[in-house]
């Protein structure tokens, strides 16, 4: 058996495409363009690139793009102003502040700071709130990637047996909630969790989010198993270089599972482009305009 491979690439760039679509339309009928601020503190060498790459994708989008760079030794009441400052600016539609933040700062106060309707990270304690309660709020990008990634296998995730691993407030909680409003069955399990093992073969979907190198192996998986791989770490090669690999040990997976995520080209390529629904989203919300079909 071999497992069909979830191209997150094409899955993402039709996503863009649509998005595209949906932002030259709000401008014909309504004048309106999205704007997305990013705030980067620091000079993080994998942030850097991140924020170039979000950069890049919300111009191609016809969005427009606000980049604010600050220095590492910020003060946390400039951060604060600038935050601010954004919240009020009616160009800004959505503010994303680049974690992880340099010490010193505040990550909590820096996100509460930011207006939840802005909050296209959907990390703001208001949007984790409504999410954990069922309610509509912006999502956090990578757990709505691995929703929609999910989606091109199964058309309805309803009464399946789902397993989170990892509980962080990025990935695991949020993507567990957006998991039960799809009506799914949801296990988070996490580094205090007995027979992980066990817990995983009885999943029909399999979301692996804890950071650990190829921790997922095959034998753990119930056969023809949706698999889907947020992690990512970079270990040595035998040429001397590098390889990126994820938290489910690739090869083994694939001889077992139904479908799996690759890394890299998998979950990695859904979460700027989930970003710029989450900020399509919240600016036909901030302008009254009716939620876009995406």
């Amino acid at each position: 058996m071999t497992a069909k491979i979830i191209d997150g690439k094409l899955i993402a760039a039709d996503l863009r495409a649509r998005v595209a679509d949906e932002v030259a339309r709000v401008k014909r009928d309504h004048g309106l363009t999205p704007g997305l601020a990013v705030v980067l503190v620091g000079n993080d060498p994998a942030s850097e690139v991140y924020v170039r790459n979000k950069h890049k994708q919300t111009q191609a989008a016809g969005m427009a793009s606000f980049e604010h760079v600050l220095p590492a030794d910020v003060a946390q009441a400039d951060l604060l102003a600038l935050v601010a400052k954004l919240n009020a600016d009616p160009a800004v539609h959505g503010i994303l502040v680049q974690l992880p933040l340099p010490k010193g700062l505040d990550t909590e106060t820096i996100i509460a700071s930011i207006d939840p309707a802005k909050d296209v990270d959907g990390l703001h304690p208001h949007n984790a709130g409504r999410l954990a309660g069922g309610l509509p709020a912006l999502s956090p990008c990578t757990p709505l990637g691995c929703i929609i990634l999910t989606k091109s296998v199964h058309s309805s995730l309803e009464g399946m047996d789902a397993i989170v691993i990892g509980r962080s407030n990025l990935v695991g909680r949020p993507l567990v909630q957006l998991l039960l409003n799809e009506n799914a069955t949801v296990t988070i399990a996490h580094s205090r969790s007995r027979n992980l093992p066990e817990l995983c073969r009885r999943a029909d979907l399999v979301y692996a989010a804890v950071g650990k190198a190829e921790m997922v192996r095959g034998d753990w998986l119930k056969p023809g198993a949706t698999v889907i791989d947020v992690g990512i770490t970079r270990l040595p090669a035998a040429d001397g270089k590098t390889r990126l690999v994820g938290d489910v040990a690739f090869d083994e997976a694939m001889k077992v599972a139904g479908a799996v995520t690759p890394v890299p080209g998998g979950v990695g390529q859904m979460t700027v482009a989930c970003l710029l629904v989450n900020t399509l989203r919240a600016a036909c919300a901030i302008e009254g305009l009716p939620a876009p079909g995406m």
